[in-house]
């Protein structure tokens, strides 16, 4: 049934539109305009960030972090094997697709790190690509609070991750 629901509503917005007497290809038109133009905007903070982690995965920073770390995640019953994955995690979507990539090759589709790893990619957000593209879209340019709250939480749901699939 899923793949019935975008070409049904797909339709009823196009009846919905002829109905209400809408040009609709010059919204359409319209609205890709205003998506070039965000585009344009916020290229710059996206680019920032895609090198930042760029560097730090090059300069062989995270991976010092995951060694230095791996004793606590330990302790919180996070694999050290993820560690790196829950480092990149808050920054970058792709790059932690890559890390969940290696992590099946590694040790299998099936296995508790991969199963680990998956729910960890399901249960967090890349905070600071967020913060980034709302930063540069919004007036609100103070998030003392929001940043740190959201790195807790993403931590708390990787332990949660971890703690399920273990039980599991």
């Amino acid at each position: 049934m899923s793949e019935y629901i975008l070409p049904v509503l797909f339709v009823l917005l196009f009846i919905y539109c002829i109905y209400k007497r809408i040009n609709t290809y010059d919204h359409f038109v319209k609205g890709a305009r205003g998506a070039i133009k965000l585009v344009v905007e916020i290229f710059p903070f996206i680019a920032s960030i895609l090198i930042a982690v760029a560097l730090l995965r090059v300069s062989g920073i995270t991976d010092f972090l995951a060694n230095l770390l791996s004793p606590i995640f330990g302790l919180l019953g996070i694999p050290t094997e993820l560690c790196e994955l829950v480092l990149l995690r808050p920054f970058t979507g792709s790059g932690s697709y890559g890390i969940l990539e290696s992590i099946f090759t590694t040790y299998g589709a099936d296995s508790y790190i991969s199963r680990c790893a998956c729910v960890i990619m399901g249960c967090s957000e890349t905070i600071f690509y967020v913060a980034t593209v709302y930063i540069s879209q919004t007036k609100v340019k103070k998030l003392l609070y929001a940043i740190p709250v959201a790195l807790f939480c993403s931590l708390v749901g990787t332990i949660l991750a971890c703690l399920i699939c273990k039980v599991m």
